[in-house]
């Protein structure tokens, strides 16, 4: 079992960057095998539709989610939608290499909650063909402060983000099973 987690913002030390390293932290304690794209590290060219050689970053986020069973998505919330670095990336993404695969979708918001971007990662998975976890996590002003081991301070947090991975990976090894009976 592989997960793929891409982490869409561009800034440095991000709240939804240290939210994805918690929950790679958590795969990771699960046994289950992880590549971590960070966009802030792993820049890449402007999307167009006219060049399809792409270069060797975009390769590298493409070959990550091709090799996933599930894929893990995290933004920030930027005027009521998801990042530009996110969805520049999700812009090279093919349907052929998202669907059929569980993913879940994360947020980080400088106010109460992520929801709008939560609502808009999830109509670009369903257009990409992609199983939208029926969890997702958003965590807003006042619940992003983590601790020096990388892990949410607020136990409900922690809680929260726990649950929603367990219910992620009992959709992915599902789907996993069933396309592997298909072939």
């Amino acid at each position: 079992m592989k997960v793929t987690l891409i982490a869409g913002s561009n800034r440095a030390n991000a709240t939804s960057t240290y939210l994805l390293k918690y929950i790679e932290s958590l795969l990771k304690n699960q046994h289950i095998s992880v590549a971590l794209i960070d966009l802030s590290e792993l820049q890449l060219p402007l999307f167009s539709p006219d060049n399809w050689d792409f270069h060797p970053n975009v390769q590298r986020v493409l070959e990550a989610i091709a090799e996933g069973d599930g894929l893990i998505l995290a933004t920030p919330e930027y005027h009521g939608s998801i990042s530009g670095a996110l969805k520049n990336a999700l812009d090279y993404i093919t349907q052929g290499q998202v669907a059929g695969k569980a993913v879940l979708s994360v947020s980080s918001a400088g106010g109460p909650l992520g929801v709008s971007s939560l609502s808009h990662l999830q109509t670009i998975v369903r257009n990409l063909h992609g199983i939208n976890c029926s969890e997702w996590i958003s965590i807003g002003y006042g619940s992003n402060t983590f601790g020096p081991d990388g892990a949410p301070l607020d136990q409900g947090m922690r809680d929260r983000v726990r649950d929603a991975v367990n219910s992620f990976m009992d959709l992915t090894r599902k789907l996993s099973v069933s396309a592997a009976a298909a072939n």
